[in-house]
């Protein structure tokens, strides 16, 4: 009988303590489960929340991290997320895992694993933003706040695809030109106090929101009749103001992406049209950089400190 496999895995060993990468024992596969061999994990936002213990904090320690990454499945190209990847149970920031076989998608002929690596969080995202709640259409005006970052530079290329006039907005000069590469008509500074002085002439008809905070009542001020906002974030704070009158006065309509509510199969379909959008390049990524696995807590500090413009990597196989 030969001896069971090890894997070099980023392991979670106490909440808000860096991660340890360290050999691990590969399971077999149990039922509705397979073996996926990974080559790059995508480093998110939720990836951070669940290892300093503000998400599954009450879940087995040690086990390993990372909710998305790409690899093979008996010579298939596959993205893998989802089914609590990471955060219940065991993720993907690994040489190889035992994951649920609804975890996995086949990638589209032409797809490079590299991109495909970030499609189960951000690129899903920017799907279903501009697609399925946001509903873009070619005769929208859009803002797009937080366009430099993950999920934003991907939405800035899919409302462009979409035929829509895209600005967007960013906290720092030096990722503008990101987000103008990405395909937005205008890419402009401003934080809430210049938001509405910015973009109050422009009159959006849909503004994409991963801000909150004060940004929130200068979008309503200046957002069109019967405008609309899609929320999908709050990186600079949950706590929002606003005067309901701006509200019911325009006709204005504020809904919300909420991602983690996704059906399995609601899900899986919106991978599919996002994996197809990134094939037929409608659907853009912004790769920042690729570190090797043992770097994977500077990856989650460069997050933390907004460094990262676009989608960082990890390279599961260095």
């Amino acid at each position: 009988m030969n001896p069971p496999r090890r894997v070099r895995a980023a392991r979670l060993k106490e909440h808000g303590k860096p991660l340890a990468v360290k050999d691990v024992e590969l399971r077999e596969p149990r039922e509705d489960e397979v073996l996926v061999e990974l080559q790059y994990g995508g480093v998110n936002p939720f990836d951070r929340y669940v290892a300093e213990g503000q998400v599954a904090a009450d879940r087995l320690l040690p086990r390993t991290l990372g909710g998305e990454a790409s690899g093979t499945l008996d010579g298939r190209r596959v993205l893998v997320s989802g089914e609590g990847l990471g955060a219940m149970r065991d993720g993907v920031w690994t040489e190889a895992a035992v994951v649920p076989s609804h975890a996995v998608v086949d990638l589209p002929d032409g797809v490079e694993l590299r991109d495909a690596a970030v499609m189960g969080f951000a690129g899903l995202t920017a799907w279903e933003v501009v697609h399925e709640v946001g509903r873009v259409a070619a005769e929208d005006r859009v803002v797009v706040l937080g366009a430099a970052g993950g999920v934003g530079t991907m939405i800035v290329s899919v409302a462009h695809a979409a035929g829509a006039t895209v600005w967007g907005q960013s906290s720092s000069p030096e990722k503008i030109a990101a987000v103008e590469e990405q395909g937005a008509d205008k890419a402009f500074v401003a934080g809430p106090d210049e938001l509405l002085r910015v973009i109050l002439d422009f009159e959006p008809t849909l503004v994409l929101d991963a801000l909150g905070d004060g940004f929130v009542a200068p979008v309503l001020d200046a957002l069109a009749v019967h405008g609309r906002m899609v929320s999908f974030g709050t990186s600079a704070g949950p706590d929002v103001q606003f005067n309901m009158q701006t509200l019911y006065h325009k006709g204005l309509s504020i809904l919300g992406h909420a991602g983690g509510q996704l059906g399995r199969e609601k899900r899986r379909s919106g991978l599919q049209g996002a994996l197809e959008a990134l094939r037929d390049g409608s659907l853009k990524v912004r790769i920042d950089d690729v570190l090797p696995l043992e770097d994977v807590n500077e990856g989650m500090e460069r997050l933390a400190r907004h460094e990262v413009v676009g989608k960082l990597l990890l390279d599961l196989q260095r």
